[in-house]
């Protein structure tokens, strides 16, 4: 009874910021809107100036649109992966899943290459994010066969990640100035500039992607509770691995490809939601995870548009100094433990 109250407690509240964060970043920005403006217009009591209706069409919602889908999709992903591993200091960027994305979709930015049969480009950088993540992904895998110690894959994963960015950097050297432009642009992590044909393609990878997720709480739940009780409730396993890691891969890469390499939003927002709620039950920590993965990434962007306006920080500057200590307190905690 009190796990129930305390879930609905902590729902309703997650809903209340979530609503509260939209309201902040829509009124804020170089050109200010009050909440009366935009209640009154809501209302039908007035109606947007040419200007306000730029602003808030064509840069602040589909920003926050973003920030929302993107949010979700990294929480999701690193719940994914914390499952797959068991264990909560793991996340795509820490992996080095996210750099491995970043050097395919360097290798299409610098190198012009196009797939014959794909003709739309914003597909071919979501494959080429794919395929990076997936390759990534394998090479954990493979080290984690032989690696038993939780600390030794994350420095794996960080290596992974260094060879990823010296891959790119490689080809930055030969590359030209307008390309590299685009790269360091892009490889810096921002919800800025993203337009309704990226959200539209975004929502079409990312919504079925978390919507089966939450189908497949039943199995994650006996995943969780250990590999023999999943057998026995018939789960193949290696199929159900190999699910985890095309689901969590697909998330990542959508968000590396139109976003950019986004770091701890992955660990930090499943780690809060276990906090909050005290459980890992998928059916109600996956629901949690959407509206604290989209609040934790528009407050990130107010901060990154805001703190030191006019000049906007890289969404993942933010991030990091909200999530990295979370990440401390975890390795530290679980050496106590040990």
């Amino acid at each position: 009874m009190k796990k129930s109250i305390r879930f609905k407690i902590v729902f309703v509240a997650l809903v209340v910021f979530l609503a509260y964060t939209i309201m902040l970043n829509l009124v804020s920005g170089s050109i200010s809107l009050s909440y009366k403006d935009i209640i009154d217009v809501i209302l039908g009591n007035r109606i947007f100036t040419e200007l306000e209706y730029n602003i808030l069409f064509k840069i602040r919602i589909p920003r926050i649109i973003s920030a929302i889908l993107f949010g979700i999709a990294l929480s999701i992903s690193g719940f994914l992966l914390q499952t797959f591993f068991k264990n909560p200091i793991v996340g795509p960027f820490v992996l080095g899943i996210s750099s491995g994305a970043r050097l395919f979709v360097g290798l299409f930015i610098l190198s012009n290459i196009s797939i014959g049969f794909i003709e739309s480009p914003l597909i071919t950088i979501f494959l080429a994010a794919a395929v990076g993540s997936l390759l990534s992904m394998l090479l954990v895998l493979l080290f984690a066969r032989k690696v038993d110690n939780i600390s030794i894959l994350v420095v794996v994963g960080m290596m992974i990640g260094y060879i990823a960015s010296a891959g790119t950097d490689f080809m930055i050297a030969f590359a030209n100035e307008h390309e590299i432009a685009a790269l360091v642009s892009w490889s810096m992590g921002s919800f800025s500039g993203i337009g309704w044909n990226v959200l539209r393609l975004s929502a079409v990878i990312i919504i079925p992607t978390v919507v089966l997720v939450f189908f497949l709480s039943k199995p994650l739940e006996a995943y969780l509770l250990g590999e023999n009780y999943a057998k026995s409730m018939g789960i193949d396993i290696k199929s159900f691995r190999l699910v985890l890691i095309i689901l969590s891969s697909i998330l990542s890469a959508c968000v590396t490809a139109f976003a950019g390499p986004i770091s701890f939003v992955g660990i930090a927002v499943p780690h809060i939601a276990r906090l909050s709620i005290k459980t890992s039950n998928p059916k109600i920590l996956v629901p949690v995870l959407v509206l604290l993965g989209a609040s934790f990434c528009l407050l990130a962007d107010y901060f990154a548009r805001t703190l030191f306006s006019p000049t906007e920080l890289s969404i993942s500057t933010v991030t990091s100094v909200m999530g990295a200590p979370i990440v401390i307190w975890l390795m530290v905690s679980r050496r106590k433990k040990v």
